[in-house]
């Protein structure tokens, strides 16, 4: 193909790209102003972190350590911080839990699956982030842990 040609076509491309993208942002931009005007955005449940999301920091996963014990020492600088756990308890109490609750919302936007609660944890190859530096807890997007912070993302409640 002769070069002017090219470039010519290049210069097509990137403008159909662009226009899509500028169509695609005029979409997004109407359903979150559609969502928030009807009062369907999504809010973090505290009742659903408390039953299902603040019990996955405590799971002992294969190959992994619990999450709180990075999460929860003060040495480590992570965007999300938990609250240690009392001496002896093996999980917090309903004051310790609040506080969980605000400072995870840090890293839990509503109704943003591009959440670093999310996408931290999650392996690159199943849509994750490359930035996690405690390991890859979450190998595919099917994994039932990650599928609760999903939901708490969404904004589900405990039934």
């Amino acid at each position: 193909m002769h070069p002017k040609k090219l470039s010519y076509l290049m210069v097509t491309v990137c403008l159909c790209l662009a226009a899509a993208g500028l169509v695609k942002a005029a979409g997004q931009a109407e359903n979150s102003q559609t969502a928030a005007s009807s009062g369907a955005a999504p809010q973090l449940d505290y009742q659903f972190f408390k039953t299902k999301v603040q019990p996955v920091f405590l799971l002992k996963r294969p190959g992994h350590s619990r999450c709180f014990l990075c999460h929860a020492d003060p040495n480590i600088h992570a965007p999300l911080k938990l609250v240690p756990l009392s001496p002896g308890a093996a999980t917090w109490d309903e004051d310790q839990t609040r506080q969980n609750f605000a400072l995870v919302k840090a890293v839990a936007i509503a109704g943003d699956l591009q959440s670093p609660l999310l996408t931290h944890p999650l392996a690159p190859e199943a849509g994750g982030d490359f930035f996690h530096t405690g390991g890859r807890q979450f190998l595919s997007q099917t994994d039932p842990s990650w599928l609760t912070f999903k939901a708490f993302i969404l904004g589900e409640k405990t039934q």
